[in-house]
């Protein structure tokens, strides 16, 4: 199948900042764009039947409405509608499965309105098997998070930091032609905290080994990708606070999931939890091993 961005929409603002933002995206990457609606009660199309006896009406008016408007921005890039007689999260997976990248919107910590949030959108974001980016429709009405500007955020722990993660943060940057940012934060443990702050020679040594650590996940990476400018930054800190605060004001925050196992359920861990419901940012969650 030819790879496409996939964006899911359910009429909400929030889903069509970010069918907007998957736009963008797909017309840098050089992709299609899937735009994904899924209603259980589709019915088969219907001839020559009115508009107000139309039972696909509102699901077809999603689509065609976000559709035109995209084409209008984006004269040269293919969208395509597809409307799927299916439950949303499941349709959002099998559609993930098939996708480059799966866009959702997304509200934060606000109050739950959305189809595609909550119950839909975070059990997406778990299981998925390739990226999921979460667009908040933060902006003023009617414009897209700026995907042109800043700076792309990657927050990774060294060890652990999987090729699929690392890829696709390199990726993002270069397609925007902006720095990346690797973000590497560790909690200072109980032996380096004294009665009157911090050992400054036990924050020193980790402070170092940690600059080592992540400098050698970066390098074959800067290798591969000699035009993105990297910056490599190491705090002492909560990773998940570390993370959020250094994506402020960033074209887009990565950050990675374990991939579930079999028999396991699939979770989310502290710092991609962080990042979905404080990040400001588009954020994108990038399953790895």
């Amino acid at each position: 199948m030819q790879p496409v961005v996939t964006v899911g929409l359910d009429g909400s603002p929030e889903c069509l900042t970010a069918a907007r933002w998957a736009a963008d995206e797909a017309e840098k990457r050089g992709l299609p764009l899937r735009l994904l609606h899924a209603w259980p009660l589709l019915a088969p199309e219907p001839a020559g039947v009115p508009a107000e006896a139309d039972q696909n009406y509102w699901a077809n008016r999603i689509v065609q409405t976000a559709q035109a408007e995209l084409r209008a921005h984006h004269p040269g890039l293919e969208v395509v509608g597809d409307l799927v007689a299916d439950d949303a999260r499941d349709a959002l997976l099998r559609a993930a499965s098939e996708s480059e990248l799966t866009v959702l919107g997304s509200r934060g910590l606000e109050p739950v309105q959305s189809y595609f949030l909550g119950d839909v959108s975070m059990p997406v974001v778990a299981r998925a098997e390739r990226p999921v980016v979460l667009v908040r429709a933060e902006a003023a009405e009617g414009t897209a998070p700026s995907a042109a500007a800043g700076r792309v955020v990657v927050g990774l722990q060294p060890q652990r930091a999987g090729d699929d993660l690392l890829d696709f943060a390199f990726r993002s940057a270069a397609a925007r032609a902006v720095p990346l940012v690797a973000v590497y934060a560790r909690s200072v443990p109980l032996h380096a905290r004294v009665p009157w702050g911090l050992d400054h020679d036990v924050t020193e040594e980790l402070t170092r080994d940690a600059r080592e650590l992540l400098s050698g996940a970066l390098r074959p990476w800067r290798d591969k990708f000699p035009g993105v400018d990297v910056a490599d930054t190491v705090r002492l800190e909560s990773p998940a606070r570390a993370v959020v605060e250094a994506a402020e004001g960033a074209a887009l925050l990565v950050v990675g999931r374990r991939r579930h196992r079999p028999g396991v359920a699939p979770r989310l861990g502290p710092v991609a939890q962080a990042a979905i419901h404080h990040g400001h940012c588009p954020v994108a969650v990038v399953p790895h091993d």
